[in-house]
Parts: C-alpha cells; sequence; structure tokens
C-alpha cells in the first residue's frame, strides 16, 4: 500500500513523515505524540508567498495556529513575519529575536499591561477593534512618549461560509469596527495625539473555501474609502491586512490552493493601491503535523458498539469536541489502504475488513469523541492511529483537562527527527501550586 497525505506517506503499510517511519519516533517518545514535517511547513509558507509576491506582501504567521518555538524559528528564518493576539506569543516570537517590525498585534481584547509590552517593543502594527482600545493605546503610548501605529479592524458583515464558531466577519460577531464607526475614528484621528493610522484590517474567519469572500470584503473596504472619506483621509491607508483563513482539505477532497485565491483577491489589492499584509496560519501548519495515539483498550458492547479507547484525549485535540471538527484516523501500521477520499458520515468501503467504530479518548466528558461512527481497519491494544490534519490549533488549544499531562511535540527533516517539546511530568503539572501548601 502507498498512500500520501501531503508529506506523511505510506510504504509497505508503514506511515512515515518524511523519511522517517513513525512507529520508531513513538517507540522513542512515546504517545500521545505531535509530530510535524518541517519541509512540509516550509513548502507551504513558499507556496502562499509564491501565490501573492505579484503584491509583495509582508506574511504575518498566525502564532495562535501553532506557537512552538521552533516552528515559529523555522519560518521566521524563511522570512515570516508574525500576527500573536496575546502579550505571550508576542514574547514568544520576540525570544526568537524576531524583528518587531514585522509583528503586528491583533485580538478584540488588548489588556492595558499587553498594549504597553507591545508599545515598549515598537512593534510594527495594532490591529485595532475597537474605538475604545484606539483611545486605550493613545493614553499608553502618550504616556511613553511613543506612536502607536495602528490599522482599524473593519468587520465588514461577510458570511463566509465556515463554522458558526469561527466565523469573525458578520456584524454579530464580536470582532472589528462597522463602516460608520471607523469613518468617524478616521475623520477624528487628528483628536488622537499619539496614534499613526496606518491601514485597514479585515479577516473574516477560518477555514474559508472560496475566494468570493475577501473579494467582497476587499470592496467593500474599497467603496468605504472612496465614499465616505476624503482624500487626505485615504491617503492615510497605506496597508491592506487581508487576515488569513485559508482552507486545507481534512478529508482528501480537492480544495482550492493561494494561486486560486490570490487570481480573485490580488486585482482588488491593486485597485485598493495599498501595500499588502497576510496572516495566514492553518494553511502553513494544518497539514504539516498529525497527532499519533496509542489503542489503550477495545470495547465492545453487547448491543454491538465498537469503541477504540486511545491514550490521546479531547485535551490533546479538543477541535472534535470544540465545534464537531473532522479528521482522518488510520492505524499507523495496517494493509488496508487509507481512501483517498474520507467525509463523515461516509457509508462503508469496499473493503470488509473495516468496522464501524468510535474512537475515544480517557477524559470523563461523552463530549471525549476524536472521531464518531468511521469505518476503521482492525486495530488491537497497543496500536497505533495517526490523527491527520493536526498541526493547527492542535497543540495550542490543549490543556491538562483531567490533571493529564500535555504531550510532547516531535519535528521531523528529512531522516532525522528532535523533541521541540518535551511531555510534561506530573510534577509539572503542580508545579505553581505546591508553594502554597500549608505544610
Amino acid at each position: 500500500m502507498t498512500t500520501s497525505f501531503d508529506f506523511f506517506n505510506y510504504l509497505n503499510n508503514e506511515l512515515y513523515c518524511e523519511d522517517v517511519k513513525v512507529k520508531e519516533i513513538v517507540g522513542k517518545v512515546g504517545t500521545p505524540a505531535y509530530i510535524y514535517s518541517k519541509n512540509s511547513i516550509l513548502e507551504h509558507f513558499i507556496e502562499i508567498r509564491n501565490a501573492f509576491e505579484d503584491v509583495s506582501p509582508l506574511i504575518c504567521f498566525s502564532v495562535k495556529s501553532n506557537s512552538n518555538l521552533s516552528i515559529c524559528k523555522v519560518l521566521a528564518d524563511a522570512g515570516a513575519g508574525f500576527d500573536v493576539v496575546s502579550g505571550g506569543e508576542l514574547f514568544r516570537v520576540l525570544e526568537l529575536g524576531v524583528s518587531p517590525d514585522k509583528i503586528v498585534f491583533a485580538g478584540v481584547g488588548k489588556t492595558s499591561e499587553e498594549l504597553k509590552y507591545a508599545l515598549e517593543n515598537d512593534i510594527f502594527m495594532f490591529n485595532v477593534e475597537s474605538p475604545a482600545e484606539l483611545a486605550n493605546i493613545d493614553r499608553i503610548a502618550g504616556g511613553l512618549n511613543k506612536m502607536g501605529r495602528v490599522a482599524l479592524r473593519i468587520n465588514p458583515d461577510i458570511d463566509a461560509k465556515t463554522h458558526d464558531k469561527t466565523t469573525t466577519g458578520k456584524k454579530e460577531n464580536k470582532f472589528g469596527i462597522d463602516f460608520d464607526s471607523a469613518g468617524k475614528l478616521i475623520k477624528d484621528i487628528g483628536n488622537y495625539k499619539n496614534i499613526d493610522l496606518k491601514g485597514i484590517h479585515v479577516h473574516l474567519g477560518s477555514p474559508i473555501y472560496s475566494p468570493d469572500p475577501y473579494v467582497q470584503g476587499l470592496e467593500k473596504v474599497y467603496k468605504f474609502l472612496h465614499e465616505s472619506l476624503s482624500d487626505n483621509e485615504r491617503q492615510r491607508i497605506e496597508y491592506i491586512n487581508i487576515g488569513g483563513g485559508y482552507c486545507i482539505s481534512y478529508t482528501g477532497e480537492k480544495v482550492k490552493k493561494p494561486h486560486d485565491f490570490s487570481a480573485e483577491i490580488i486585482p482588488v489589492i491593486k485597485k485598493l493601491g495599498c501595500k499588502v499584509i497576510m496572516e495566514p496560519g492553518r494553511f502553513v501548519v494544518g497539514n504539516s503535523g498529525i497527532l499519533v495515539t496509542g489503542v489503550t483498550y477495545v470495547k465492545v458492547a453487547t448491543w454491538g458498539k465498537k469503541f477504540i479507547i486511545c491514550d490521546a484525549a479531547m485535551n490533546d485535540l479538543a477541535r472534535p469536541s470544540l465545534y464537531d471538527a473532522f479528521h482522518r484516523a488510520w492505524p499507523v501500521n495496517t494493509d488496508v489502504s487509507m481512501p483517498e477520499i474520507e467525509l463523515p458520515e461516509a457509508e462503508e468501503g469496499a473493503d470488509r475488513r473495516m468496522e464501524l467504530v468510535d474512537i475515544v479518548g480517557p477524559v470523563c466528558e461523552s463530549s471525549d469523541i476524536l472521531a464518531k461512527e468511521r469505518w476503521f481497519p482492525d486495530v488491537k491494544e497497543g496500536g497505533l492511529i495517526a490523527f491527520f490534519s493536526a498541526g493547527a490549533y492542535g497543540f495550542t488549544m490543549s490543556s491538562s483537562y483531567n490533571t493529564r499531562p500535555r504531550t510532547c511535540e516531535i519535528l521531523v527533516d528529512g531522516d532525522s527527527f528532535s523533541t521541540i517539546r518535551r511531555r510534561e511530568t506530573y510534577e509539572d503539572l503542580i508545579a505553581g501550586e505546591k508553594e502554597f501548601l500549608d505544610v
């Protein structure tokens, strides 16, 4: 069997990451384990950079999608900037020595402490989400005798046709500023003595499977700039930040690629006449990582339901329990070919060696289901299962719920691999509490 899934390939019934057997990796580091392909990450970053090269964008990797320092360093070395949404994420990229002029700070609830930290480090730009935030940046920057460079995040009321919990550009969402309010802020910007208005930011959610929402949003911005602002006001808008959200395939189905998006988006960008910032995350790392889990038990109910109980759980991969996200799963070692395309609630395939199962974890919640009602090859206790497309919003959303140590992270480069985050220990889990015990 030879089946390819990005840089993860089945060869002679064994799953490889690049040129390393996954079984060999977990034999040394244990399970659960996140495993990433360095060359997949680089290939995806270069692909999106090349697709938009005609407008020379500053590509700021979305740190929230995968914040591991080694992953961020791979991208920094490739020329990426960074999109951060917290003081902690800012601390991470500054620790790598990233130039502050390649960092943008997004997020709807930046605290005064985070704003001060960012201003002290002279980051490139804030994506401002409200008039109150703009006033707070102005106040803090004045106290530091600095200028806060900002882009106003517009909420264009566009339905990007993604999940309700991951859409950000509809008027009922908490994100961004409506056009009328943004127009008033721009007209009054002279009253903010420590603000340097640089641009407009539009991010619509993720994953987005068509360029249409981007085009609609940018066309709305163009209309706003040319119908609501004077020439002098419009000249302040030097940058347009088009956000991220570019889709990946979770099912094996073909989806649009960066060049499909850029072909539709670039003409509108050129019409706007602005410099471009982008904030991709999922596209760069999503299909560059897997979560490998060991099978702890196989349980069959008397009424026929079969459960594969794993050592990974919803605290390791939260997406399925959080918003019913679909991740392909398949044994690490099997002679049953993984289907080229696998859809949620798929019908039984031609291979009769597969059974209908739920793949679940040990956490004490009924929502701890990683894969529900899947046709799956036979696996035994001690076997290994890989969950694909787990490189984005996998480890970064993990927790220690049920006092479970968070897993390790591994980076593969060709025929070698290295640990880029060690597995937590029980001692790690109580390190912040022990000193307060009354003994």
